[in-house]
């Protein structure tokens, strides 16, 4: 009769967390309930929801390095995290910068956009400083030796747009020094700097051998990767370019980033993330339907999805290295759930397929993840709900 009471027991709890834990799962977010969700949110499954990363960041950067992952973001002197795993825990390190940049433009205290390489033992960091609406920006470069705890040394800038040295040259005179990433050509090893935003959309340079700098200052070398000639505003940026199986892949964000709380674009004019490719890392680049990437050009790879996923951009690759495991996507993204703010864009990550060449973001997880999301980034109460059921199992086997 006893064990017939303590399964009855039992039961009853495991009903009640099916009970609370449904609802949560299938309801409208509390945040979507103020707006018109057929206007702001797609309900699209084609593509996957984002595996969580648990931790707030706005245009992450991630390397992994002996095993771990270091996580670079947007912030006051550019913060540095650690974990074992992309989907945290994370462990504060620090930051890049002791305290403002030497550069004296925009938001000197919150560098925007880091992307942080490794070339023969040294860490470059690249970052953005700039003001909204604003095309005095500059590129700057910071460096170290070991990512726990050596101090960077802050190099000053790289490029300059609106105001500083060199900002008078082409193509900085029409373009907006903002969003860094750095490419290597597989065959020269020569480095590339890629940047930009809005006005002129986005570019390439190639480095100096240091990484300080660019090659060549009186002649820039520069070619145009993205533009939309037809566009009177052109919203693309965070571009990222990497490469797999002979093709260079330039993925961008494209639409309006952020701040919704006040309001937000029509359906399908929040950030997507895009993507175009070339046999060459100096371009031609196209889309999947061969349409050129300066004439408007980009497959859609990631946008709003499911009510849950809304405005991912911001995005970076990391490298699976071909058959050791799959190539990641990751990003920032606004979980209905939590909030629109900018300091709530929280970190999402996909696996990636290739399917005649083309990537496909895929709904897998981390396979050393404890916990299993069926609906999306859950808050902790979904996480609670799913660890109590875990323990319950376990006590009742």
């Amino acid at each position: 009769m006893y064990i017939l009471n303590s399964m009855m027991h039992h039961l009853l709890l495991f009903s009640i967390i099916i009970a609370i834990a449904a609802p949560l799962a299938g309801s409208v977010p509390t945040e979507a309930r103020g707006h018109n969700p057929k206007q702001v949110y797609k309900t699209t499954d084609k593509f996957p929801l984002a595996n969580p990363g648990n931790i707030p960041a706005h245009d992450p950067n991630i390397i992994l390095h002996n095993e771990n992952y270091y996580l670079f973001k947007g912030g006051i002197n550019i913060p540095i995290f650690k974990s074992a795993n992309i989907s945290g825990p994370w462990e504060k390190l620090g930051t890049v910068l002791a305290g403002d940049s030497v550069i004296h433009k925009g938001n000197r205290s919150r560098p925007w956009a880091p992307t942080t390489i490794e070339k023969n033992g040294t860490f470059y960091c690249y970052y953005t400083l700039s003001a909204k609406g604003s095309r005095n920006s500059a590129i700057g470069v910071a460096t170290t030796t070991a990512l726990d705890g050596s101090p960077w040394t802050d190099h000053g800038a790289v490029i300059n747009t609106g105001q500083g040295p060199g900002s008078r040259k082409w193509p900085y005179t029409i373009t907006n020094a903002i969003d860094a990433s750095v490419i290597v050509d597989q065959d020269s090893g020569q480095f590339y700097l890629n940047y930009g935003s809005f006005w002129h959309d986005i570019w390439q340079l190639p480095l100096a051998d240091n990484l300080l700098s660019v090659k060549d200052a009186t002649g820039p070398g520069a070619v145009q990767l993205t533009f939309m000639p037809d566009a009177k505003t052109k919203p693309e940026e965070g571009v990222w370019m990497s490469f797999r199986d002979g093709f260079y892949y330039v993925w961008f964000s494209h639409g309006n980033c952020c701040n919704f709380q006040k309001g937000f674009p029509k359906r399908g004019k929040e950030y997507s993330i895009r993507v175009g490719r070339s046999k060459n890392v100096r371009g031609p680049f196209e889309d999947k339907k061969g349409k050129s990437l300066v004439e408007g050009g980009g497959t859609v790879v990631c946008g709003s999805n499911h009510g849950v996923v809304y405005a991912p951009g911001g995005l970076g690759i990391l490298d699976g290295k071909n058959d050791s495991m799959p190539d990641i996507l990751y990003y920032h993204y606004l979980n209905t759930s939590i909030g629109f703010g900018h300091k709530q864009a929280q970190l999402g990550w996909n696996y990636l397929d290739y399917e005649d060449g083309w990537p496909v973001p895929f709904a897998g997880q981390d396979p050393t993840a404890n916990v299993a999301f069926v609906h999306g980034p859950p808050s902790w109460g979904y996480i609670a709900i799913i660890f109590g059921m875990q323990t319950f199992m376990m006590m009742w086997l």
